[in-house]
């Protein structure tokens, strides 16, 4: 099992490894500048580690309130730090919630019209 484990952590560093040099390159284009293959390194990594201590965080503010899974308030609760991704997420949350009204409400249409058929 810990090989398993092992093997997942590496192809999530991978991936964000692949993902911080791609941003990392857009932006240098837009900007005129480049990246050092080590500090693409050292973005990947410290991004690797925060994206850990965000799950474990997350695990622990589920538990706290005694539940099994992660809601989009403790997504909330972990971003309150930072006020732009703070308000991102907020408008995602109420974006999403939106739609989900909005599909809600399709959907009931939907049983109305064949109730009547």
């Amino acid at each position: 099992m810990s090989d398993d484990k092992d093997e997942t952590q590496q192809r999530l560093k991978a991936a964000i490894h692949f993902t911080v040099g791609r941003l990392c390159q857009k932006t240098g284009e837009d900007h005129r500048r480049g990246f050092s293959r080590q500090a693409v390194a050292a973005i990947a990594e410290t991004a690797f580690r925060q994206c850990d201590v965000f799950a474990k965080d997350l695990e622990a503010f589920a538990r706290h309130a005694k539940r099994s899974t992660v809601t989009s308030e403790d997504v909330k609760l972990i971003a309150r730090r930072s006020t732009a991704l703070s308000i991102h997420i907020q408008n995602k949350t109420e974006e999403l919630n939106q739609e989900k009204k909005s599909t809600g409400k399709r959907k009931s249409r939907d049983t109305e019209e064949e109730s009547k058929e």
